[in-house]
């Protein structure tokens, strides 16, 4: 009698991946919490703003989605999510073999990885400088690069076991 192998979930992967629907959804979804009339929306709400307001330097500065309502980030922290999403997709394609994934290049990928995470910081510092001022159009592609540079070298690692054709979670 042959029985069907159950493969264990990769835990890590999964937690990941769930905590990346957070960060992409949880921004969007605030104003419309906040503005709901029911019970509990607006408290889940207040504790999305509050974590967006610990970790991006303008949430101020979000969209208004639900007017008066914003989204929990900026743009530039968004776009930097945006980044990280796009490189699971890529991730979920090809598993890691593509030559974009940077962990595959050691320490030189790993300091090309800061060089394009630091896109991020850059922008805010020429910002305040008076560079230029505050443009979604200006800050979503800094942010994004950031996304984009940070994702290609963690997605591999945070999933590098995971089948990405066949895998439950991946």
């Amino acid at each position: 009698m042959h029985t069907a192998s159950i493969s264990k979930p990769n835990w890590p992967s999964l937690l990941a991946d769930i905590v990346l629907v957070g960060m992409a959804s949880g921004p969007l979804a605030a104003p419309f919490l906040a503005s709901a009339n029911l019970p509990l929306l607006p408290q889940i709400a207040d504790i999305i703003y509050w974590m967006g307001m610990h970790v991006c330097p303008q949430p101020d500065m979000g969209i208004a989605l639900s007017p008066p309502q914003i989204m929990a980030v900026c743009m530039r922290c968004y776009g930097t999510v945006t980044g990280l999403v796009l490189m699971r997709l890529l991730y979920r394609q090809d598993g890691g073999q593509a030559a974009y994934w940077l962990h595959q290049y050691g320490i030189l990928g790993f300091v090309l990885t800061i060089g394009l995470c630091l896109m991020y910081p850059a922008e805010l510092v020429a910002q305040q400088l008076g560079w230029w001022g505050y443009s979604n159009w200006i800050v979503t592609p800094f942010g994004l690069l950031a996304g984009l540079g940070l994702g290609a070298y963690i997605m591999p690692l945070l999933h590098r076991n995971v089948n990405p054709k066949h895998s439950e979670f991946g």
